[in-house]
């Protein structure tokens, strides 16, 4: 935004936050694995400089940079400005970029807001598409209470829910679907964020699990509404005394939770995954932009289902995709193609192996580059092995193939299979380097810690 627009826009969220008697402003930022993290500063030190200067922090402790070169700043996007509801002193919030500390305040290649804004600006560039839409499906656990433990001699877990059903709970209708009001606040908070809600239901989890699916927006929009969301959710459950999981598998033999993303590309005002004609109404580049996201799915796992407990539910028997396939309303394949799409213009594919321990950057990100390697070198699914569910094929069992089953091996293949994130300058090799790195050290804690169901089967051996 040039610098007189962007002074006109500051002078306005300004004038309003005076208006609204704001006190404190703060900055947001997902550090790299996603966790979120804020600064707080008085309102009088909000004056035009910061837009130039930043806000100075350690950059390491978000796991960008090293001890030894860690100072970064962080600038406010005017644009993201809302009113916090969860702040007891009248608060503007709004995201922060990460730069770092030159004279240009030059945007961090490594920050996951800067890698959605140049993967949507790669389809551009190559002339694919003006930019892709998502819509997500937000799936949590609400617990009355959670408590757990991981010491030298202790390890334990214990998460309480006042919901009882003998069969599973899907579209369950109160009162036996205990957090109804509980979603329907969410909501309402979330629409005064801008976030715009299809709808929310209870989900197959019989012991508090729910669903919140949100409506299309461009790939930073949703990035930005998805950290929103889980931020709205833990504080609206806290507030209630509740506890909120996103884990993937909470609990033992029950439905887990995933972060389906549903999405298309436009160009020229124009859904261009829409072809009455083809397969599932899906167009060429459809199909391409499919192939390419299951040709690379496994090295999309380390990113999409970053967590060891993120391969607790991609198994066979939960409605968890397992598979590197895709076809019409197939809920066990990696993509499914909705058959209730009834407006071209929606005409949309769902990648549904995503989790949502997953940083929305990263994962959204590096969905799209697996989508336009396949378009660029027009990577035919079914010539690649693979087939859709619903057209059978003689040879199917042997060139079936699945996701990985871990993940260290999500990892591996990452570390193979990485030159499609590359493209354009989109992912640097550091981050993936540092990614890999990290994601190994969080393996390695897991593994050297005994599990307490290896006490049930051990112990007494």
């Amino acid at each position: 935004m040039p610098r007189e627009k962007l002074n006109e826009k500051f002078a306005q969220v300004r004038q309003d936050a005076t208006a609204r008697g704001v006190e404190f402003v703060d900055l947001k930022a997902l550090d790299l694995t996603g966790r979120l993290h804020h600064l707080s500063l008085p309102f009088e030190r909000f004056g035009p400089q910061i837009l130039s200067e930043g806000i100075g922090f350690d950059g390491s402790s978000y796991g960008f940079l090293k001890v030894e070169n860690s100072d970064m700043v962080l600038i406010p996007d005017l644009a993201t400005a809302a009113i916090d509801p969860f702040r007891e002193r009248p608060t503007l919030t709004m995201f922060a970029e990460v730069r770092l500390v030159d004279s240009q305040r030059t945007r961090f290649a490594q920050d996951g807001r800067t890698i959605v804004a140049a993967a949507e600006q790669a389809l551009r560039d190559l002339d694919l598409a003006d930019r892709s839409y998502w819509a997500p499906e937000y799936e949590f656990y609400i617990f009355d209470a959670a408590d757990f433990a991981s010491n030298v001699n202790e390890a334990r877990f214990s998460v309480t829910s006042p919901e009882r059903f003998f069969q599973n709970a899907y579209h369950a209708c109160n009162p036996h679907d205990v957090y109804d009001d509980f979603r329907d606040e969410a909501v309402q908070l979330m629409r005064d964020f801008g976030i715009p809600i299809r709808y929310h239901h209870h989900e197959v989890g019989a012991a508090g699990q729910q669903e919140i699916e949100a409506w299309f927006a461009d790939l930073p929009t949703t990035a930005d509404q998805a950290v929103l969301v889980k931020y709205i959710l833990s504080n609206l459950a806290n507030r209630h005394g509740l506890r909120v999981t996103f884990m993937p598998k909470p609990l033992y033999d029950n439905a887990g939770s995933g972060w389906h993303l549903h999405q298309f590309l436009v160009k020229d005002g124009r859904n261009i995954f829409n072809d009455p004609a083809g397969y599932a109404g899906l167009s060429r580049t459809a199909l391409h932009y499919i192939g390419g996201i299951l040709r690379h799915s496994p090295a999309l796992c380390a990113f999409t289902n970053p967590s060891t407990n993120s391969y607790k539910r991609l198994v066979p028997g939960f409605e968890a995709p397992t598979v590197r396939t895709f076809g019409r309303s197939n809920r066990g394949a990696a993509i499914r193609v909705p058959s209730y799409v009834a407006d071209p213009e929606f005409r949309r594919i769902e990648y549904r192996p995503p989790d949502f321990t997953c940083s929305p950057y990263l994962c959204m990100a590096a969905i799209l580059m697996a989508g336009i390697d396949g378009v660029v070198h027009e990577i035919d699914p079914e010539a690649a092995g693979f087939h859709p569910e619903d057209a059978p094929s003689p040879d199917r069992q042997k060139t079936a193939d699945f996701l990985p089953r871990s993940l260290d091996d999500a990892l591996d293949a990452l570390a193979s299979d990485h030159q499609f994130l590359l493209v354009n300058g989109v992912f640097p090799e550091a981050l993936i380097h540092r990614w890999i790195e990290i994601k190994r050290s969080e393996i390695m804690a897991i593994n050297r810690r005994p599990h307490p169901y290896e006490f049930t089967m051990y112990f007494d051996l």
